[in-house]
């Protein structure tokens, strides 16, 4: 996934507000949230926080070799915590709800194409085809429980659905850093924390910023180059207070050029090649992060009609959709998506 947010603020400071700050998944990451009525010492919530963000990346990071992901990836047996089987059935609900076009056990084929865990491209026609063919989560089990053994550890070859062939290869890219933004979420909120933003990559926000204004939050416009959040907006959106997740997927960030063609990360494990769609990027307000996130790749990867009409078929998220129309730069916004034009 890929954020195309920053934030935009105002002036009269509140008292209360602190705002943590780090590294992680590869990117700097932001907590701002009022102390206001709050009984955890500071220090101790940046210690949840941290302790939250290990604990992600020694689940479910590619790129940490010693991550449980990493080494079920290798084939081996691990002991699957509560993360780990939470977002394999989160994963799952979004395969079925988007007939394939989320898969997380399209590893192999993101990693063919260089925008998985290893730095490949350009694969053959004959190779994505031998990869469709032992990828996808049709071929593993629904319930992720039901292949743990009694004593609690996961073999990748007991999540087969048949029970044999090539062992599982999953990446967790496209929702991990919704899924997140509402762990932390959902720590803070349960110490009471109201008025919070959290941007761990992708934004979970509830309440009022430290000027007592509701969250605004700015869309970087989708031109190739426009590496730097915030730079060029082409709108800001406004959160009215609500308790919400904004995840913005584009391909104008993650992408490279061969022989005059560009080749996005938004690729159709259902096809295994990247899509060839005008829409650019699509941003997408849902009740959480994790769902913003899945459904802006599931809309990146349809293409903007399919994407249209995703949106209009669902009464609980809005969408900022900008598409190229003939060399023109355009947008969809659902009646709900409430921007302000730069």
């Amino acid at each position: 996934m890929v954020l195309s947010i920053a934030i935009i603020t105002s002036c009269n400071e509140k008292t209360g507000y602190i705002q943590l700050t780090g590294y992680a998944q590869g990117d700097v990451y932001s907590v701002k949230l009022n102390t206001a009525g709050v009984n955890v010492p500071q220090g101790r919530i940046r210690a949840s926080v941290d302790s939250i963000l290990t604990l992600i990346d020694t689940t479910l990071s590619g790129y940490n070799k010693g991550s449980m992901l990493s080494r079920f990836n290798r084939g081996e047996t691990i002991t699957p915590n509560s993360i780990f089987i939470e977002i394999y059935g989160i994963s799952r609900d979004f395969y079925e709800l988007s007939d394939g076009a989320f898969d997380i056990a399209a590893g192999p084929i993101y990693n063919a194409w260089g925008f998985g865990f290893t730095t490949d491209s350009l694969p053959s026609r004959e190779l994505i085809d031998s990869l469709l063919a032992v990828s996808g989560m049709d071929r593993l089990k629904r319930d992720i429980r039901t292949a743990i053994a009694p004593d609690g550890t996961l073999s990748p070859a007991d999540l087969l659905l048949k029970g044999e062939g090539p062992l599982p290869v999953l990446n967790y890219n496209a929702i991990a850093q919704g899924y997140t933004s509402d762990l932390i979420a959902r720590y803070l909120t349960n110490i009471g924390v109201t008025d919070m933003l959290v941007d761990i990559g992708e934004i979970y926000c509830s309440g009022h910023n430290p000027f007592g204004a509701p969250w605004s939050i700015g869309i970087d416009r989708p031109t190739d180059g426009n590496n730097d959040p915030g730079a060029d907006l082409t709108g800001i959106w406004d959160s009215e207070g609500a308790s919400c997740g904004i995840v913005t997927s584009g391909n104008y960030r993650k992408f490279y050029i061969k022989d005059g063609h560009k080749y996005s990360h938004s690729i159709d494990p259902r096809t295994g090649f990247p899509t060839e769609s005008p829409l650019l990027s699509a941003t997408v307000v849902a009740r959480d992060a994790t769902t913003a996130d899945a459904v802006a790749t599931w809309c990146m990867v349809v293409g903007l009609d399919e994407a249209r009409a995703l949106i209009r078929r669902r009464q609980d998220m809005e969408a900022y959709l900008i598409y190229d129309d003939e060399g023109t730069m355009k947008e969809w916004i659902s009646p709900g998506f409430n921007i302000k034009k730069e």
